[in-house]
């Protein structure tokens, strides 16, 4: 149990790790359209040396050193009858060299996207935020934990300079799995 510490970002990834249900609400400004969404989230911690974050750091021409964490997002929307949506995507950190809390984001591309590191900051309320910018969207989104199984997400996307897209998204932990690091521990005690 924590006493008089904040969060630190290794451990909000940390506690992110597991299996969530979501649930989503967007509400598409220019279709003035809400929709909702439902998904099964599976976040997994990776390492610093695991092959995802290194090919990562590599397309952002980072020295893979310089991160400080990284997690695997897969998840299978239900939103559409009897249609499966599915996809992951591979986050990594990379801190300032003067505050761990504050750095870049770098994010795996889907085929024809261009690279684009983001900012991210955890606030003193215990809150991510994650910043990107590029020349067509700009987008935000801020997560913190309600309580331990319990995560909360708000996001904006802006198109030409005016708000398109809102969401509020609510996860609940189904399942936990183990941390990167206990993983790795038992891989090279079991060889």
């Amino acid at each position: 149990m924590r006493v008089n510490r904040l969060m630190d970002i290794k451990e909000f990834f940390h506690l992110s790790a597991g299996k969530w249900f979501a649930h989503r609400t967007i509400h598409d400004l220019t279709s003035k359209k809400p929709t909702e969404a439902k998904s099964e989230i599976v976040i997994e911690e990776l390492t610093t040396n695991a092959t995802e974050v290194i090919q990562l750091c590599e397309l952002y021409q980072i020295q893979p050193n310089q991160a400080s964490c990284g997690i695997k997002a897969t998840w299978n929307d239900t939103t559409k009858l009897n249609q499966k949506n599915t996809g992951s995507v591979v986050l990594v950190l990379v801190p300032n060299s003067d505050n761990q809390e504050e750095g870049k984001f770098l994010r795996s591309i889907a085929n024809g996207e261009k690279p684009v590191a983001g900012n991210y900051k955890l606030g003193t309320d215990e809150s991510l935020t994650l910043i990107t910018k590029s020349e067509t969207v700009d987008s935000e989104e801020r997560m913190w934990f309600a309580s331990p199984n319990l995560r909360m997400r708000v996001s904006i996307i802006k198109q030409s300079d005016s708000c398109s897209m809102t969401s509020f998204t609510s996860e609940i932990r189904m399942g936990v799995t183990t941390p990167a690091k206990e993983t790795s521990t038992a891989n090279s005690a079991s060889n």
